[in-house]
């Protein structure tokens, strides 16, 4: 099966619609690989189209007066992206950029657009996507006016344990890989910052670090220090609804 038709079928936005309106959707859909460090769109372009990542991942992010990267959100194989487009067809808002060789589906908005007038349930979807990551930017922006640099990374770790996080004998290991200044970029710190404080955590004997790939090994102290609740790891969910991971629409 053609690996485009695949993910619109399996995308769990469109997992009500008929094989007959999954082809027009597919006629009207494009794909296109970006290398890693490309960029799919920029704040200037305009927001004619939505995406669905087939492939690696995308980060959307803001430049900062300074220079700076502020990430927003982090975009893995089978989540949308770009959807502000079925609302305004203005400029869009921020980056996005491949992490890795990326494969994207360009889905006209104006498909979209009509999927929502005849379907509640792609309606309700990319409400609900919209919300969700609202909701996940506001909880971010607290964390960045309230928290010290300590508790933004836990707390980030945290949120990265719940989408990536999967159960080993050592604790719960964050399935992907970040850098430093990758996670600096996200809680709004620096490198150097990020490496004393990874350095401390370690010591203490909360987390581990092994070639860029993190272990918590004590998630419930780390909750209990920043007052969060204790995350439910991907692989977790993953084992409630074995569709989850090939079919996200949530970021």
């Amino acid at each position: 099966m053609d690996q485009k038709l695949w993910y619109l079928k399996n995308c769990s936005l469109f997992e009500r619609l008929t094989p007959e309106e999954i082809s027009r959707v597919e006629s009207c859909a494009q794909s296109r690989t970006f290398k890693r460090g490309e960029l799919v769109y920029l704040p200037s372009d305009q927001s004619h189209s939505v995406f669905l990542l087939s492939s690696g991942r995308i980060k959307l992010y803001h430049i900062t007066g300074d220079g700076k990267q502020a990430v927003l959100a982090l975009i893995d194989p089978g989540e949308l992206f770009g959807e502000l487009a079925v609302l305004d067809t203005g400029a869009r808002e921020e980056f996005a950029e491949a992490m890795e060789r990326s494969v994207v589906i360009h889905i006209p908005g104006q498909e979209i657009q009509r999927l929502m007038e005849s379907h509640a349930d792609v309606s309700l979807g990319v409400t609900k996507l919209m919300g969700l990551r609202r909701q996940r930017l506001e909880r971010r922006l607290k964390s960045l006016l309230f928290r010290s640099n300590r508790e933004r990374l836990v707390y980030l770790l945290l949120e990265l344990a719940e989408k990536y996080g999967q159960s080993t004998d050592d604790g719960t290991l964050i399935g992907i890989k970040l850098s430093h200044q990758e996670l600096a970029n996200i809680i709004g710190s620096t490198r150097e910052t990020v490496t004393v404080l990874l350095g401390e955590l370690q010591a203490e004997g909360l987390l581990e670090i092994r070639r860029r790939r993190i272990v918590l090994k004590q998630i419930e102290r780390l909750a209990a220090d920043i007052d969060a609740q204790i995350p439910n790891t991907a692989n977790s969910k993953q084992h409630q609804n074995p569709r989850l991971h090939s079919a996200r629409v949530e970021m």
